[in-house]
């Protein structure tokens, strides 16, 4: 019998259709494989070709070469260089100007490298560079909100193969980040504990959707997670920025990415995905209600019409099958 599960993270109901659920591995990726070269003439993010790229904001040099770029977007969703202004008129009509920041993050010189096949120290300054650029943007007195994410595939949204994060900066807060702290402020009030810290510690207590369970973070499938796979990295330490992972922290959640992603790699044989460390600002660090964490979503379904009609989502997988699928991948 079908359930339907709320998610207390998100406020959001999820039909967890039993009835026509599919097996872990019926997910799997089915399309044709690119095999892709190590370098790519024509690709402006491999070395050689820098000069193709928009202004540089940072690198991490390798000798002479560098390990990691970042580089302002070519065709940004908002610039630094529009001044902010706001207009409201008589009537319905609110426009802010498109002042923000875009940024792209080279993560490897090498072309056919994806973030899930990066070794642990690579990936380690990956996160450090994410970091500093989340900090370097809310110095920005402009802005409000900034999101670091990934889209990996066609299916995820990605123009280029070259592997790459982006961060974009918004002088507004997203409705739905401020729904999600308005929630999560909710639960405090109720309970006096964040909703975030409650769930991982319940969920380590059942421990049948957990994949990988350390020190500092803990990797899992939500109880009604939106659609099959859907991940959670929550760090263990109650923190409302992601500003504040400490040099421990940040090895340890390298370890956690390069495990769930290269999981997906192997065991559902490199599908399109989305992730997004979702995050309150640096100067919101103190607060005792929000949790920052990494959010990922293997794009192996897609949004009909009864989930842009109700905004609900019906996950035809059960989230205890999928973790436990999630274990039993090997990966190095």
């Amino acid at each position: 019998m079908s359930e339907i599960r709320l998610n207390v993270v998100t406020r959001e109901w999820v039909i967890i259709a039993t009835e026509r659920a599919k097996r872990p591995t019926d997910f799997r990726n089915n399309k044709e494989k690119n095999h892709l070269p190590r370098y790519l003439v024509t690709c402006p993010f491999c070395p050689g070709n820098e000069r193709r790229t928009p202004s540089e904001r940072f690198r991490l040099p390798d000798g002479e070469n560098w390990k990691i770029r970042v580089v302002a977007n070519k065709f940004p969703a908002l610039s630094p260089e529009v001044p902010k202004t706001r207009h409201e008129d008589s009537g319905l009509a609110r426009v802010v100007s498109g002042t923000g920041i875009h940024e792209v993050i080279i993560e490897t010189p090498l072309h056919n490298l994806t973030t899930g096949l990066l070794d642990a120290p690579q990936l380690e300054d990956l996160l450090r560079i994410y970091r500093a650029r989340f900090i370097e943007a809310h110095r920005d007195i402009r802005i409000e909100h900034a999101i670091i994410f990934k889209n990996h595939g066609e299916g995820a949204g990605t123009s280029l193969e070259h592997s790459h994060s982006q961060l974009i900066a918004t002088p507004i807060v997203p409705v739905q980040f401020r729904d999600r702290v308005e929630a999560a402020l909710h639960y405090f009030d109720d309970t006096g504990e964040c909703v975030i810290c409650a769930v991982s510690r319940k969920d380590r207590e059942d421990g049948t959707r957990i994949i990988l369970d350390t020190e500092h973070f803990v990797t899992l499938i939500p109880y009604a997670a939106l659609s099959p796979f859907h991940t959670w990295l929550f760090p263990k330490r109650h923190s409302a920025s992601f500003a504040s992972i400490s040099e421990e922290e940040t090895k340890d959640l390298a370890i956690h990415l390069k495990t769930i992603l290269s999981k997906f790699h192997y065991g559902l044989d490199d599908p399109d995905y989305n992730y997004v460390i979702k995050s309150s600002r640096p100067q919101d660090e103190g607060n005792e209600y929000c949790h920052w964490y990494i959010t990922i979503i293997p794009r192996l379904t897609m949004a009909a019409g009864f989930e842009l009609g109700s905004g609900m989502f019906i996950n035809s997988s059960l989230p205890e099958k999928n973790a436990e699928f999630l274990r039993s991948v090997k990966v190095e």
